[in-house]
């Protein structure tokens, strides 16, 4: 099976769990915690996915550190996660949870390429304005491009609007040749 698909169904047991709870924020909090964990130390990530040490005592030191902090399902769900030898997903699963969470709460992420760097009006203007285009709450991920030199390029699943200044200038000199080039043609027909 696919690790996407794997992480996915992960996922989405996960995402059933904080439905019964009714708190999907923070069994979305608990697995980002464990990730930032994870990546903070080297040391707990190679202790989480080294063979070698044993998957009882993996779980006995994950209960008695994430105990207090995390919910019971939340813990229970980690520990299958290790049972099943899938601790390596769990980047990945926490990506398939967020965009449940995104799709339950009618949340876009989208990619705004912009020519320099939004001051924080800019931001919210922007937002707002894809919001409305999209009917769902928009959460831009703001990346500066000078090569596009003003305008906007949005990118979400599989939909890309260019509203760049570089996009419009290359179809204008687009135009252009083609009206030259008509024109040319029209001249040498007539004479």
């Amino acid at each position: 099976m696919e690790q996407a698909t794997i992480a996915r169904s992960y996922a989405s047991a996960l995402f059933a769990l904080a439905e019964k709870t009714g708190d999907h924020e923070a069994y979305g909090r608990a697995l980002a915690s464990v990730n930032a964990l994870l990546d903070s130390s080297r040391l707990v990530r190679d202790f989480i996915r080294s063979p070698k040490i044993a998957v009882a005592e993996k779980k006995r030191i994950l209960q008695a550190t994430l105990q207090s902090s995390v919910p019971p399902l939340f813990l229970n769900f980690l520990l299958v996660v290790l049972d099943k030898r899938r601790q390596r997903l769990l980047r990945a699963i926490a990506r398939e949870y967020d965009l449940m969470m995104d799709e339950r709460l009618g949340r876009l992420n989208v990619q705004v390429t912009l020519a320099r760097e939004p001051d924080a009006r800019e931001l919210t203007d922007v937002a707002s304005r894809l919001s409305r285009l999209t009917g769902k709450s928009v959460v831009p991920h703001v990346q500066v491009d000078g090569d596009i030199i003003g305008g906007i390029i949005v990118r979400y699943g599989d939909r890309l609007l260019d509203g760049s200044l570089r996009r419009r200038l290359i179809a204008m000199r687009a135009h252009m040749m083609d009206a030259s080039l008509a024109d040319h043609a029209t001249r040498t027909t007539t004479s």
